[in-house]
């Protein structure tokens, strides 16, 4: 080998390490870094929160949710109320790191440049202690609060948003835990070993079934696919293809339509329609509302799951009434409630409107975002008559608003506890109003109820509704 191959060689081999460290780099930049520069154990970071006054965190109207406080000559972040905000906001801890809004937003509330990051530079370190940004939530804290306390001691999930932004107005998940720095340290384990799972952001990451609130989608699909004019002798139960499907009690409605059938809910009526509707129009519908896709979102949300290869009838007949193996989150089923108010179409949720520096000054703002149209303008007029219909004279009453237009669907979901004991059945409802320009969208589950989506959770929601209506 000569001279010349051997500098060649020298040169290649060079040149292979140089870009395969240029690899590793960035590969470490784009999916790595950010996770260890996450992590409690980086010193780094925590250098940055001593230096650095984390920004404040507002609701809407310029409440303050969260924000730091000197103590002996260290930030420590405060909650001011406890865990109203557990599930939103998260927590800033040195020992057990970052949660939801504080993490996913932590270079924005630090005031920290991804490039200087990058780069190995931070301002907070040149230039000493300094003051990160500020953020502003499209939260309603009166409206927060009395969601919180509609739910009592009662597990589940609260969501309002406004149909037309897509603007998270409330959202909590019960049970919550204290976030702040002292409560979070001393009761870490139990919380950890609790059967109840408070650390659980039950409105965006829990998983259920639906229930009758997803005859709603049915509703719309049926519309869809000329099954308008269908009637049903409903005499309580119907059997299809060997497995029973019964209505609440086996309570006989005689002779209904399609509008009917929704007003009573009537699993005789539904199921039939799941079966006539078949696989493709069923899972059409699953996909336009966005189940078993990843919406993106301000904080970690769990999408929506249809796991079905194949259906037979007992499979379309159980999807059609909210059964079977569809789960939902509580969010979903709000953005559901919202886009039959927006006349069809979903918009993208949306939890943090902007940020702002110490001074006031905007640094980004987010913008309302369509995701499709989940169906036509005339299906979702009718949708919003029969919803309204729910409320008026169904099983929804328990919503309605005295000078107020409501529209709303109820649903009681089967989980792994309805066969073991009496009354264990979640409890769901969805709805907006006023249902001629609808201001509010909500959705409400209640676990292991006791009573009806009617009875239990069409309350909360009806009141919800009526104290922002009243306010906003």
């Amino acid at each position: 080998m000569n001279r010349n191959n051997k500098i060649i060689h020298i040169l290649v081999f060079i040149c292979t390490i140089f870009f395969s460290l240029m690899v590793y780099l960035t590969y470490f930049q784009l999916f790595t870094g950010k996770k260890i520069e996450s992590s409690p154990y980086n010193r780094r970071l925590q250098l940055k929160e001593d230096n650095t006054k984390r920004g404040n965190i507002y609701d809407a109207n310029g409440r303050i949710l969260a924000e730091s406080t000197d103590v002996k000559g260290k930030w420590q972040r405060k909650y001011p109320y406890g865990s109203l905000y557990s599930h939103v906001i998260g927590y800033n801890s040195e020992v057990y790191g970052r949660a939801l809004i504080e993490e996913k937003y932590n270079n924005y509330l630090l005031d920290i440049s991804e490039l200087r990051s990058v780069m190995g530079i931070n301002s907070s370190l040149l230039q000493g202690k300094k003051v990160g940004n500020n953020m502003c939530l499209t939260i309603d804290h009166n409206l927060q609060k009395l969601a919180n306390d509609l739910m009592g001691a009662k597990n589940g999930a609260v969501v309002a948003m406004n149909p037309r932004t897509g603007g998270v107005l409330a959202m909590v998940s019960k049970p919550g835990f204290d976030p702040n720095n002292r409560a979070l340290t001393e009761k870490w384990k139990e919380l950890v070993d609790s059967e109840d799972s408070p650390f659980l952001p039950r409105a965006t990451q829990g998983l259920y079934a639906p229930g009758s609130t997803f005859k709603v989608a049915i509703a719309a699909s049926a519309l869809e696919n000329g099954l308008e004019g269908l009637t049903f002798d409903d005499r309580g139960t119907v059997r299809i293809d060997g497995k029973n499907f019964d209505n609440s009690n086996k309570k006989a409605y005689g002779k209904i339509d399609l509008e009917k059938a929704l007003v009573v809910s009537s699993n005789v009526a539904f199921s039939q329609i799941g079966v006539k509707l078949g696989e493709k129009n069923i899972r059409d519908m699953a996909q336009k509302i966005g189940i078993g896709k990843s919406i993106s979102f301000d904080i970690p949300f769990k999408k929506s799951v249809f796991p079905y290869d194949n259906m037979g009838k007992t499979d379309m007949a159980a999807v059609a009434i909210g059964q079977g193996k569809m789960l939902v989150t509580p969010l979903h089923m709000a953005m559901l409630a919202s886009s039959v108010a927006n006349n069809g179409v979903m918009m993208k949720p949306l939890l943090v409107n902007r940020v702002v520096d110490p001074e006031g000054k905007e640094i980004k703002k987010w913008e309302p975002v369509k995701l499709g149209n989940t169906f036509s303008y005339d299906t979702a007029k009718k949708v919003k008559d029969m919803m309204v219909r729910v409320v008026k004279e169904g099983t929804g009453k328990s919503a309605a608003i005295k000078g107020v237009t409501v529209a709303g669907k109820t649903g009681t979901a089967e989980n792994e506890l309805t066969g073991s004991g009496a009354n264990k059945e979640h409890a769901w409802f969805i709805g907006f109003a006023p249902a001629e320009n609808p201001r509010i969208a909500v959705a409400v589950i209640v676990e292991y109820s006791g009573g009806s989506g009617g009875t239990v959770s069409a309350p909360i929601a009806g009141k919800l509704m009526n104290a922002y209506l009243r306010y906003d």
